[in-house]
Parts: C-alpha cells; sequence; structure tokens
C-alpha cells in the first residue's frame, strides 16, 4: 500500500528514527499474490469470512511450529488477543 519503490520507502521510514529490517512489498491478492500468502488463504484456518483476499495489510495469521496455519485474524484485532492465543498453540 505504500507509495514508491523499497528504496524511497526506507529513506522515508529512516525519517522517523526506524532502524528495523523492513521486508520487500509483495502482492498479496490476484494472480501476482506471493506463493506464502497464496498457501496461507487457502488453508482451512487460513479462510477469511468475506473470502480469501487479504482486505487490508494489517491482516494476520498464526502459524504454529508445524507450519501449520491455525488462525487469521481481522485488520482491527487487538494484538494483544493474538498474544492470549500462543499459548495453546507453542
Amino acid at each position: 500500500m505504500e507509495p514508491g519503490d523499497d528504496a524511497q520507502i526506507k529513506a522515508f521510514a529512516e525519517g522517523y528514527g526506524v532502524k528495523f529490517d523492513m521486508f520487500s512489498k509483495i502482492e498479496v491478492n490476484g494472480d501476482g499474490a506471493h506463493p506464502l500468502w497464496k498457501w496461507m488463504k487457502e488453508q482451512p484456518k487460513g479462510r477469511g469470512t468475506l473470502g480469501n483476499a487479504i482486505k487490508w495489510n494489517f491482516t494476520k495469521f498464526l502459524i504454529n511450529r508445524e507450519g501449520q496455519v491455525v488462525k487469521r485474524y481481522s485488520p482491527m484485532e487487538d494484538p494483544y488477543v493474538i498474544e492470549k492465543d500462543l499459548p495453546a498453540y507453542l
């Protein structure tokens, strides 16, 4: 969703003191979607309630140690709710 290429985005973020590693932009929907996103959305627990499309870039997936998608969270889901789910899947 961020405008610009990877270098422009990194330069913009550094202006705000960002020092953590950032990933490159990728497609998450459509024919050009990255294979990881395609796979996560196809899993039984990775399906969205309104279809498999990622509606917004804060959609989250919980994946267990066996590499299985165990839950999909909406972009508006409170991270503390997700944190409470973690012990059940560790």
